[in-house]
C-alpha cells in the first residue's frame, strides 16, 4: 500500500495560494473522500454503490491526487491501464475488485462477457465499451504537478505507449468516414448516461423480450428518485448485447449497430487528449508529428459537421437518422476547452453559455447546468438532464481560460466552489437551488475541486 502524509503533502500544494479557511477546509475534506475510496491500486467513484475503477472517473481522480500523492496519481492510470485491450480499447470500467455474485452488478462481467474478443485481457474482467479519452491530459498534468519529476517522467515513458495505442484504437476502429470524428457506439460511451441527447436516437431502437436476456438492477436501491433509471435499460442493454454477439469485433458490430453519434464531448476531449499527447512526446524525445494531424484532422472535422452558426454551439450527428441532434446542451461548448473554435465562434459560444439558457439571473453562483434552461427535456434534478455536474464545469472553466474570458472562468471556478462548500461533495447539484444529488463524497467531485483550488 502506497503511504501518504497528506499535511505535508497538502501544505506543499498549497504555498503561494491565496486559500481561504473554508477552503482549507473542502481540501481536507476532498482528500478524505480520495482516501475513503482507495483501492491500494485504483479509486472507486463510491464504494457502496460503484465499487469498481471507471475510465474517465480515474483520469480526472489522478488530476486531484497530482496535488497531494504523485504516487497515487501514477497508481491510478497505471491500474486503470492494466484493463486495457490489446488492440488498443481502453474499457469503461476495470472490475478489479469483482467477485461472482456482487449486488453491485450492473451490468457485471458475466453480462459484458468480454473475454469474447481475443482482444480482451485475461488478468482483469472488464466492460466492452469505452469512455471519453482524458487520460493523455491527466498523464500530463501529473507530470507538471509532479513532485519529483524523475519519477514522473519514468512513468510517461512506461504509459506513452499505451495512450498511443488507446489513442490509435479510435482513429483506426471508430473513424467512421475516416474524416478523424469518432463515434461512440453506446450512450455509456458518452459519460452522459441519460443525457436528452439521445432520446432521439434510442426512441429509433425497437428491443423485444427474446433480444435481451433476463437482468435486474441490483443498484437500483442506490439510485436517487430523480435519476429516472431504468426508462432506457432495455435499449442500452440491447446495445450491449448487440456488440458482445458479435465478440465485439468493430466492423462487425458498426455493419448493424443502431446506435453510431459522433459526440461533442468525446471529439473534444479526444482533440485536447491529442494535444497533450503530442507534448508528452516532446518531452521523451519522440516525434509530435502523429498527434498533432490527429488533433487537426478533428478538429477541423468538428468544425465543418458539428458546428451551428445559427444555433452558436456544437451539435452531436447521427450517422444512422444522418441527422443533427439540436438538443442544446452544455457539452456543446466543450470544444472551447480544446481550443477547437475560432475567435469569433468562441465569442458567439460564450455569449450563449453565459445567457440565460444557462444562467438563471436568480441562481447565478450555481453554474452551469447539463441541459439549458430552455431545452423542453431540462429537469433540474434529472442526472444529465439538467443538474450541474463539477466535471463538466471543470471542463468549460479550461475552454474560458483558454480563450482569455479571465472574469467568466473565475465566475464558473467560484461558481463550482460555493456549490461544494454549500451543498457537499454530491454527484451532481440540482441546478435551481443547489442542492447536492446522487451521491455524496463522490470521487470525481473531490478531486475536481482540489484542482479547481490547487492549480492556480
Amino acid at each position: 500500500m502506497i503511504s501518504l502524509q497528506p499535511s505535508t503533502s497538502l501544505c506543499s500544494a498549497s504555498s503561494g495560494l491565496d486559500l481561504s479557511s473554508s477552503d482549507l477546509a473542502l481540501i481536507r475534506a476532498a482528500t478524505a473522500v480520495l482516501d475513503r475510496h482507495w483501492l491500494h491500486n485504483g479509486t472507486t467513484a463510491i464504494q457502496n454503490k460503484y465499487p469498481y475503477q471507471w475510465s474517465w472517473d480515474s483520469g480526472f481522480i489522478a488530476m486531484g491526487y497530482a496535488h497531494y500523492s504523485q504516487p497515487r496519481a501514477m497508481e491510478e492510470l497505471r491500474s486503470l491501464f492494466e484493463g486495457q485491450w490489446r488492440n488498443g480499447l481502453l474499457p469503461h470500467v476495470a472490475f478489479h475488485q469483482w467477485r461472482p455474485g456482487h449486488l453491485h452488478d450492473f451490468p457485471g462481467p458475466d453480462m459484458w462477457q468480454a473475454e469474447r474478443s481475443p482482444y480482451a485481457p485475461r488478468h482483469v474482467s472488464t466492460s466492452g465499451i469505452v469512455q471519453p479519452p482524458v487520460h493523455a491530459t491527466a498523464a500530463l498534468h501529473l507530470y507538471q504537478h509532479a513532485t519529483d519529476r524523475p519519477a514522473a517522467y519514468g512513468f510517461l515513458v512506461e504509459l506513452f505507449p499505451k495512450l498511443v495505442a488507446w489513442h490509435h484504437y479510435l482513429y483506426r476502429e471508430r473513424n467512421y468516414n475516416n474524416d478523424g470524428l469518432i463515434y461512440i457506439r453506446h450512450p455509456w460511451e458518452s459519460g452522459q448516461d441519460d443525457s436528452p441527447l439521445w432520446d432521439a436516437v434510442l426512441r429509433q431502437i425497437t428491443v423485444t423480450p427474446d433480444q435481451i436476456q433476463a437482468y435486474q438492477r441490483a443498484d437500483l436501491q442506490y439510485l436517487h428518485r430523480h435519476h429516472g433509471a431504468g426508462a432506457e435499460d432495455d435499449r442500452h442493454i440491447y446495445l450491449l448485447t448487440q456488440a458482445r454477439r458479435h465478440d465485439y469485433d468493430e466492423a462487425e458490430i458498426r455493419s448493424d449497430c443502431p446506435f453510431l453519434v459522433q459526440d461533442v464531448l468525446f471529439n473534444s476531449l479526444l482533440v485536447k487528449a491529442n494535444r497533450d499527447l503530442a507534448a508528452i512526446a516532446r518531452l521523451l524525445s519522440f516525434d509530435p508529428t502523429p498527434f498533432e494531424r490527429w488533433a487537426e484532422q478533428t478538429a477541423i472535422a468538428m468544425n465543418e459537421s458539428l458546428w451551428n452558426g445559427e444555433a452558436g454551439y456544437y451539435q452531436n450527428y447521427d450517422l444512422v437518422g444522418r441527422t443533427h441532434e439540436s438538443t442544446c446542451v452544455a457539452t456543446g461548448f466543450a470544444p472551447l476547452c480544446a481550443q477547437v473554435p475560432g475567435l469569433s465562434q468562441a465569442h458567439q459560444m460564450v455569449q450563449h453559455l453565459m445567457s440565460a439558457a444557462f444562467y438563471s439571473p436568480l441562481v447565478r453562483t450555481c453554474g452551469v447546468p447539463s441541459c439549458s434552461r430552455h431545452e423542453a427535456s431540462f429537469n433540474a434534478r434529472k442526472h444529465w438532464r439538467g443538474p450541474i455536474w463539477l466535471n463538466l464545469n471543470w471542463v468549460l472553466y479550461q475552454g474560458l481560460k483558454a480563450y482569455g474570458y479571465a472574469v467568466e472562468a473565475e465566475q464558473l471556478r467560484q461558481a463550482s466552489l460555493i456549490l461544494s462548500k454549500q451543498g457537499g461533495l454530491y454527484e451532481y447539484f440540482d441546478a435551481n437551488t443547489g442542492q447536492g444529488l446522487g451521491t455524496n463524497n463522490f470521487a470525481w467531485t473531490a478531486a475536481v475541486v482540489l484542482d479547481l483550488l490547487l492549480d492556480g
